[in-house]
């Protein structure tokens, strides 16, 4: 069994979420008014909480390392001062190794939410209010944002298909009555 411990972070204009590798959660105040119930806020939460179960922050700091060590052995054996081609080859090495790495924090966004419609339904509370959740996130966003292969998060908008389709899975006979919004 995972400790948890909850937090909350006095950024009013930050709309975000986090959890560390030791089991801190921590939602902004930013993010916190923007959610209209307690079950995005159990969604949230669920989402984070997913994180920690899921090893995501020791994970990806042990990716990190070793994308880095095999990105810059990549450039060491590859770079050479006398070719001016050279600098420019270790550049899309190393941005290679860059999306790598958001790549695996895509699929641990994905993997929580899935984790988190299971902790939310085990909790009592309906799990599309995760829905809800990426709306909020999507208007924080007004449509506007890198391209998803850039980010380590899909796009909310994105994420709500994903999150109806771990729905499905979970209540492959429709969402149960008496579950809080």
């Amino acid at each position: 069994e995972q400790e948890v411990a909850l937090g909350m972070e006095a950024a009013p204009q930050t709309v975000n979420a986090f959890a560390l590798p030791g089991g801190q959660v921590f939602v902004t105040a930013g993010l916190a008014d923007r959610l209209k119930t307690e079950g995005q806020l159990a969604g949230v939460l669920a989402h984070e909480i997913g994180h920690v179960v899921g090893r995501h922050g020791a994970e990806h700091v042990a990716k990190q390392q070793l994308t880095q060590g095999l990105t810059g052995a990549a450039v060491l054996a590859t770079y050479d001062p006398q070719n001016p081609t050279s600098q420019g080859r270790a550049a899309m090495i190393m941005m290679a190794g860059q999306l790598v790495n958001m790549r695996y924090g895509r699929e641990d966004e994905l993997e929580s939410d899935r984790l988190g419609v299971k902790f939310m339904s085990e909790a009592g509370y309906d799990p599309r209010s995760m829905i809800g959740v990426m709306e909020v996130l999507a208007g924080e966003r007004g449509g506007v944002g890198a391209p998803e292969f850039f980010s380590t998060d899909p796009n909310p908008e994105n994420r709500i298909g994903k999150l109806q389709e771990a729905i499905q899975e979970q209540f492959p006979q429709g969402v149960p009555t008496g579950l809080r919004p």
